[in-house]
């Protein structure tokens, strides 16, 4: 008998549902990824100086750091976390920047280890999400006394631990389209020579031109300087601080007066010993960074913020003013942290509100001062004034005009 129209259409029903249902199971039982991400805190040539960043991190830090070697680079990775979910590391990753020693912290994924050889190993930096094509190498790691590590007797044998009094040769990290001289800018404070993290620029003065920038107290090598007059200019700019400048020959870096010197690998070590803000100052705060319409701080902020934190308690008598600044004085959406919250840096918990510019700046230099609070300084110290668009730098309109929004910090007493 010939089946009835409704009977063939049910069964093409049915047909089309279970095909449905299957490319969901298909879906749903997708693995996970299976390769780890991890929390990379260091990166060093020889296995030793691993051992002795591991010891100070677990024992200093309270970490549960271990190392590999990273078989495409040859470095020993020193990481504090495996684990197979991206976010995870890259939260990680920025927590230790924001609020640790580790200021260079950032994520592999790939597989570490001697019996691996992946291709596919890739180097993030968790602030902008983007890959990394050269890695902070530290040729050396000075511990007070030597560290007796339990590896296999098969390494010790062949990576002997040194003492204190031992010294690596310094290797200079290269850098994309640099194929000038290499240089260490020994960044300290003035006031004790302990080192100071900064990055400093490199300026062609006879064109007034910024040529890189490279980071401080590493071996690195710079663009190659070709002006007429064969001088050149760096410049150290560093929250908190008192810029400072240093002007010399590129050709005879040792002719200068300002203590820069060329040792026996021909590294030129160029000395920079920073000074405090002193009342009056004023000192803007370029890597503190706002979601788009929120007094809330984005998570890249965490770095320039804790130096600011660390420049109040390193000096209790200092009060400063958080000066809050926007581009134009439009009244618009804001978006406010919810004052019970103690996430400073994600829009986790907020609430919507509308406003003057005006506003917005003085909520924005508010939750500088609620942070500051929330890690001990008394509010006292940490005074706001809200400026909106009122004293721009550029006109609101132009290229630059992004600038206008910023935060300014001046030392009120010292």
């Amino acid at each position: 008998m010939k089946p009835s129209p409704f009977f063939c259409r049910a069964m093409l029903f049915v047909f089309l549902l279970s095909c449905i249902d299957v490319s969901a199971t298909h879906k749903a039982i997708q693995p996970p990824d299976t390769v780890p991400h991890y929390v990379v805190i260091g990166a060093f040539s020889f296995q030793k100086n691993a051992i002795k960043f591991v010891s100070h991190v677990n024992k200093d830090l309270k970490l549960n750091a271990s190392f590999d070697i990273n078989p495409n680079r040859k470095l020993y990775y020193v990481y504090c976390l495996s684990t197979l979910q991206s976010k995870e590391a890259m939260n990680e990753a920025l927590r230790l920047r924001g609020e640790t020693e580790l200021q260079d912290a950032w994520v592999y994924h790939g597989v570490l280890g001697n019996n691996f050889m992946s291709s596919s190993g890739k180097d993030t930096n968790p602030v902008d999400q983007q890959p990394m094509n050269v890695v902070a190498v530290e040729e050396t790691y000075k511990v007070s006394e030597p560290v007796i590590e339990s590896v296999a007797e098969s390494d010790v044998s062949r990576q002997p631990i040194t003492t204190k009094n031992e010294i690596t040769p310094i290797a200079i990290v290269e850098t994309s389209n640099a194929t000038g001289k290499a240089f260490v800018f020994e960044m300290t404070r003035f006031v004790d020579s302990v080192p100071v993290e900064g990055e400093v620029a490199m300026i062609d003065p006879d064109k007034v031109k910024k040529l890189g920038s490279y980071p401080a107290n590493k071996a690195i090598r710079v663009v190659e300087l070709k002006n007429n007059t064969g001088m050149v200019t760096f410049t150290a700019e560093v929250f908190g601080y008192r810029k400072a400048q240093k002007d010399f020959s590129y050709v005879n870096p040792e002719s200068d007066t300002t203590g820069v010197k060329v040792d026996e690998n021909g590294i030129i070590h160029v000395p920079f010993e920073l000074i405090r803000l002193k009342q009056g100052d004023f000192a803007i705060l370029y890597n503190v960074y706002f979601f788009r319409d929120a007094a809330v701080m984005r998570p890249e902020s965490r770095f320039e913020i804790n130096s600011l934190l660390e420049m109040l308690r390193e000096n209790p008598k200092y009060i400063v003013r958080i000066h809050g600044h926007t581009n134009g004085n439009h009244a618009g959406k804001i978006i406010y942290k919810d004052k019970s919250s103690e996430d400073f840096f994600s829009l986790n918990g907020t609430k919507d509100g509308y406003g003057s510019a005006k506003e917005l700046s003085k909520s924005r230099a508010e939750v500088i001062r609620d942070y500051l609070v929330a890690q001990g300084i008394s509010p006292e110290r940490a005074l706001v004034k809200a400026w909106g668009g009122k004293k721009s730098i550029h006109d609101k309109h132009s290229a630059k005009a992004q600038e206008n929004v910023r935060v300014e910090i001046e030392i009120v007493k010292d």
